[in-house]
């Protein structure tokens, strides 16, 4: 396969991106389940609920030093390895962006640093206070970038200038209020908070094994389980508002999801499992489950949801008419000041299709010219690879339920008051939330790749593909880049993990640790010899 600057720059930005993922979520939830515990002990003045803070606050610390670092590198590789991008949407990115730098630095660093040094010299209230700042600047950072992503998916509120050849701002509001970005919003902190809850009640799990710390493990394993269990389902419910836009903004990433190759009469089948075949353009099997994909989709019984082969045929129609705006766009700016009425009107209607046309320079110089084979490649260029499409969103979902079945579970035994029965008579339950604790972020990776990549072969949905949007680099360049990156991060990753295991390990202060019970055969110790051993 050979190199390009394209793919490669694709594949750097993947990288940063999701390995900067990794530290979100968790850093989400924990900021809103720290606030809960702080606002427990302000409100109780029991002093173990501090401790619960001050231990969940290091093990935050940690990921939120390393997540804030790792986010700076993407927003320099905007500049680094996508200049036409950046060019593209400066005026539509800038408000926002520096908006979540704002809250990123201002908000959450000022009051990360008073939550971590402010135990003595604020009152409890001032403390709350400012845990809860730390909690409202990190998840509403994360609404910025969010707007801005949620731009890319759905662009609203622009258009593109033919004269400065970017787009600009027609209606903040419409930025700000996109539909696709507020629901990848709350989806996306909603998964947040089921990561912290997932990370909680398995190093809780962990505590109860071992038989240490048990009173802080039973409260944090309480508070992780309710908190997890309504995040899942929101979760749930919220992913099914990102389908439903998903269908009304992005029709081929849906039919690339559920490897929907013709139009189906309504409402549209769920396919549990296929085998998509790219080559052949069909599935080899399916098992599908009725209706169901077009009541999610299209929350109706008679709406049909198009097939990809069908949204290939719209495509062509497309390329047609972007060839027509990019030949009037190239006469525009050949001469400015002399382009008349006509030909801006002419660019203008045809505006909306602009993107398709740059879909045919990888086969021509000039779209209007192209032939029919070059219109069915650039067509057939809009489908994204459908077999990891289709898997990776299955993953997904089913760790999903599966989230919602475990942290009922443990709320179920948390609120009944039976978590002993766990440690004496069902210890593979906390087995399993012990081994559940990557899963989550499984979840959140599988999430974003079905969101990136299904919008390919666009950078900005139908108005700009990624090949355009490019820096002028050659392939060295980007390899040097890409291989500094991969073994920074990998540094950094084996620096977070090592931190975490040493903070988890030592646990939290004056922790509380009982001796095994003995076997019925075997007397009790006497109470000198039975002294804990923390």
């Amino acid at each position: 396969m050979e190199l390009n600057v394209v793919d490669l720059s694709r594949l750097q930005f993947a990288m940063t991106a999701m390995y900067h993922f990794l530290f979100v979520p968790l850093t989400i939830g924990l900021s809103i389940l720290l606030a809960t515990m702080e606002t427990v002990y302000v409100m109780t003045g029991r002093e173990i609920w501090k401790r619960m803070v001050k231990f969940w606050g290091t093990l935050f610390g940690i990921n939120f030093v390393l997540g804030v670092a790792t986010g700076l590198t993407m927003e320099f590789q905007f500049g680094m390895n996508w200049a036409y991008f950046s060019q593209y949407v400066g005026d539509v990115f800038g408000a926002p962006l520096a908006i979540e730098g704002l809250m990123a630095f201002f908000l959450e660093a000022t009051f990360v640093g008073l939550f971590f040094f402010g135990w003595d010299r604020l009152s409890k209230r001032q403390h709350l206070a400012a845990t809860w700042a730390v909690a409202f600047g990190t998840n509403f950072s994360a609404l910025w970038i969010l707007i801005a992503n949620g731009w890319m998916q759905h662009p609203v509120g622009a258009e593109f200038n033919p004269d400065t050849m970017r787009m600009e701002v027609t209606s903040f509001y419409e930025v700000l209020f996109n539909p696709v970005a507020q629901a990848k919003f709350v989806h996306t902190v909603s998964a947040g908070y089921v990561t912290a809850a997932m990370f909680m009640i398995g190093i809780s799990a962990w505590y109860m094994l071992q038989g240490r710390h048990l009173q802080i493990a039973k409260r944090s394993m309480a508070i992780a389980s309710a908190f997890g269990f309504a995040s899942a389902l929101s979760v749930v419910v919220l992913g099914d508002e990102s389908g439903y836009e998903a269908n009304l903004n992005q029709k081929m990433k849906l039919a690339t999801i559920e490897a929907m190759w013709h139009t189906e009469p309504a409402p549209a089948a769920f396919n549990v499992v296929a085998w998509p075949d790219m080559e052949m353009r069909e599935n080899f099997f399916a098992i599908e489950v009725p209706y169901v994909m077009g009541l999610i989709a299209t929350r109706s019984l008679d709406t049909e949801i198009p097939g990809i082969n069908e949204l290939v045929e719209r495509s062509k129609d497309r390329i047609r008419q972007g060839a027509v705006a990019w030949d009037a766009l190239q006469k525009i700016r050949a001469n400015p000041a002399e382009a008349s009425k006509e030909l801006r009107e002419t660019f203008r209607q045809n505006a909306q299709s602009l993107g398709y046309a740059y879909l045919l320079l990888p086969y021509t110089d000039n779209p209007m010219a192209a032939t029919t084979e070059q219109v069915d490649a650039a067509a057939w260029s809009t489908v994204p690879n459908v077999w990891p499409m289709f898997y990776a969103f299955r993953i997904m979902v089913a760790c999903g339920f599966f989230f919602i079945l475990l942290t009922a579970v443990f709320f179920y035994y948390s609120s009944a008051g039976r978590l002993e029965t766990l440690m004496e008579k069902r210890r593979w339950i906390l087995h399993v939330a012990v081994w559940s604790i990557p899963l989550p972020w499984i979840a959140c990776e599988m999430g974003w790749f079905v969101a990136e990549y299904g919008r390919q072969p666009w950078i900005i949905e139908s108005m700009l593909p990624t090949s355009a949007a490019v820096s002028s680099l050659s392939v060295p360049e980007v390899l040097l880049t890409l291989a500094g990156f991969v073994a920074l991060y990998s540094t950094l990753l084996v620096i977070e993990i090592a931190l975490m295991i040493k903070y988890i390990k030592i646990g939290p202060e004056d922790g509380e640790r009982i001796a095994p019970t003995p076997p019925p055969s075997i007397s009790a110790p006497s109470s000198a010899s039975a002294v804990p051993a923390e």
